[in-house]
């Protein structure tokens, strides 16, 4: 007989109900449906094609680019009874050879391959050797080519439709504008399929964006001050920055590794298996290091640099609180962050249109910086979704910032740009050159060029230089100016015409550095904040055990038991096996292998 989504759900996963949209997809996609699905990182995703695979003759083939994250992925479901492996370029032949026999003999309920496997020789004769239950495609995003995530080896899977016509296929992602979701319809062939779009907001999650001031000190005191003994992520823009940020971390007191693509493989897969199998490790890291983390329990993502897109910081702070469990996305920013990540794009190698692309999504992410209202308000409304008021849950939102009229400011700086073009020859400078025109900052370089001789020379001396790089920064964001070329020179554009003839006001928040925003449970964290201190003595008995038995099987201590199963033991405190299997996340399988010895620690807890 063959077992239904809701049996295999609680039988093997251990869940009793489905969440959100995840039964409409699991039943579709098991009819024989193909699905498009967008679902917030932390959403359930992986439910919604596994269950599927398990409901269904023959074997679910999940195509994904997470090579070094298949290990763990495999050995999650390897743990709850599922006949799962990968095949991936890190494997030994004689580790494929044996993984490939078990698919040809139909003894495997789901295969992980990276999309680039498929253009390998033989590996689709190989998947004609056995009967395939569906095609799960993760991170369905990178199919889009104008995106912030493109893999060119994901354009080659629409070829599946023609290959197995009848085979279901899921595309899906947690990042995607209504544009990228055209795009993945489009270019997978999934024209016909049904599309389960989610919220995509993380209440869970809260926003907090500063100006960058001392970055080393800020973001030091974030991560010791508000999340001392945490898991966490914090992201650089370049590898020399990820080594001087882990360096400073570790000398003030934090256990922090660095992970990006220049360091040798043994120390990136040491930095990785650290922060994945031990409690409260930070890792410093490029953009390299994170799609598709399954640890649960991180408590921050941090940015030291400005993201290069809304898409991909959305995408990187959803690997905060997976769990479920109270969460923060922090960063700070700067006017070098936008010059250099202008220098990054004109001097890149992308065509023009390219290029273009990749300038609209920057100013996007200055937009979501700049604002003076709900930070996710904007983030769901760049992702096509409305939320009907503030969520309280922000920046914005717990310390509104105060306003201050900086119309005449702004008509300051546009006039300081227009001039140097028109009186120099066609010459403008970058910001910093502008600044120091406005403040009436003599140098060298300003006497040679003669910029002393304009008339906007000093008028600006009543502003600091960080106020007036906020002023830059809010004209950049809201189209009035734009940076060019190599040296981030700037050109005011047709939308400063209004601020210059006093026909536009421009409000903008006051320039504060390194505030610091508490959170209401700082002093206790996000694991334990609803137990009774009688209940945490016993969750953390429970923690340190699960720590033992994920040592030992060489896997991250999620996928023993995740922080949500053990707060349920510890507060619900089951006496027996039946019992056991009313708390979220344990099945039979677990029951199985851990029942005894948890029963064994509860009875010594009370």
């Amino acid at each position: 007989m063959v077992a239904t989504p809701t049996q295999v759900l609680a039988e093997v996963f251990g869940y009793p109900a489905f969440r959100g949209d995840q039964q409409q997809i699991v039943e579709h996609v098991t009819a024989g449906g193909d699905a498009v699905v967008l679902m917030p990182t932390g959403g359930g995703k992986s439910i919604c094609y596994q269950v599927p695979a398990l409901c269904r003759e023959g074997t679910g083939i999940v195509l994904s680019p997470l090579v070094a994250l298949m290990h763990d992925q495999v050995a999650a479901l390897q743990m709850v009874g599922v006949r799962a492996a990968a095949l991936n370029a890190a494997m030994s032949f004689e580790e494929r050879r044996s993984v490939e026999e078990a698919y040809a003999a139909g003894q495997l309920d789901l295969l992980y391959l990276a999309p680039e496997r498929l253009s390998s020789p033989g590996t689709i004769e190989l998947l004609r050797q056995s009967k395939i239950a569906l095609f799960a495609i993760d991170e369905a995003h990178c199919v889009s080519q104008w995106g912030h995530d493109f893999r060119p080896d994901y354009l080659r899977l629409g070829a599946l439709a023609v290959e197995w016509p009848d085979v279901p296929r899921i595309a899906l992602t947690a990042t995607a504008t209504p544009a990228t979701h055209r795009e993945i319809t489009e270019r997978l062939h999934l024209e016909q399929a049904k599309h389960f779009v989610s919220s995509f907001d993380r209440p869970n999650i809260r926003y907090q964006i500063e100006s960058k001031g001392q970055v080393r000190q800020q973001l030091t005191r974030f991560v010791r001050d508000q999340h001392a003994g945490e898991a966490g992520i914090v992201y650089a823009l370049s590898r020399r920055k990820v080594e001087q940020t882990a360096g400073w971390l570790r000398d003030a007191g934090v256990d922090a590794v660095a992970y990006h693509a220049g360091l040798p493989a043994a120390e990136r897969l040491a930095a990785q298996t650290r922060f994945l199998r031990e409690d409260g490790v930070v890792v410093v890291a490029t953009i390299a290091f994170g799609m598709g983390i399954d640890k649960p329990d991180v408590r921050f993502v941090a940015h030291i640099d400005l993201p290069k897109s809304v898409e991909g910081y959305y995408q990187e702070t959803g690997r905060a609180g997976r769990d479920g469990d109270a969460a923060e996305a922090w960063m700070a920013y700067g006017l070098a962050d936008v010059v250099q990540q202008r220098q990054l794009i004109e001097g890149g190698d992308g065509d023009e249109f390219a290029k273009r692309n990749q300038i609209s999504h920057l100013n996007h992410m200055l937009e979501l910086c700049e604002i003076v209202h709900c930070r996710r308000q904007y983030l769901l409304r760049y992702f096509g979704q409305e939320l009907g008021e503030a969520c309280g849950n922000c920046d914005v939102c717990l310390d509104p910032p105060k306003l201050w009229d900086a119309t005449v400011p702004a008509q300051k700086l546009l006039s300081t740009v227009l001039r140097t073009y028109n009186e120099r020859g066609g010459r403008t400078f970058a910001a910093g050159q502008h600044i120091d025109v406005l403040r009436g900052v003599g140098s060298e370089r300003v006497t040679q060029l003669k910029l002393d001789e304009l008339s906007t020379w000093g008028i600006g001396a009543d502003l600091s230089v960080a106020q007036w790089r906020g002023v830059v920064r809010h004209l950049l964001a809201t189209g009035q100016l734009e940076s060019q070329g190599e040296w981030g020179v700037l050109a005011p554009t047709e939308a400063s015409k209004p601020v210059l003839r006093g026909e536009q006001q421009v409000m903008m928040r006051e320039e504060v550095v390194a505030r610091a925003a508490g959170r209401s449970n700082a002093k206790k964290q996000a694991a334990t904040a609803d137990l009774t201190e009688a209940q945490a003595e016993v969750f953390e008995k429970l923690r340190e055990w699960r720590l033992g038995e994920a040592r030992e099987q060489g896997v991250p201590p999620y996928v023993v038991f995740g922080d949500a199963t053990l707060r349920g033991l510890a507060t619900h405190l089951p006496r027996d096996a039946e019992a056991l299997l009313e708390i979220s996340g344990i099945g039979q399988a677990k029951l199985e292998r851990y029942g005894e010895a948890v029963l064994e620690l509860l009875s010594a807890s009370v």
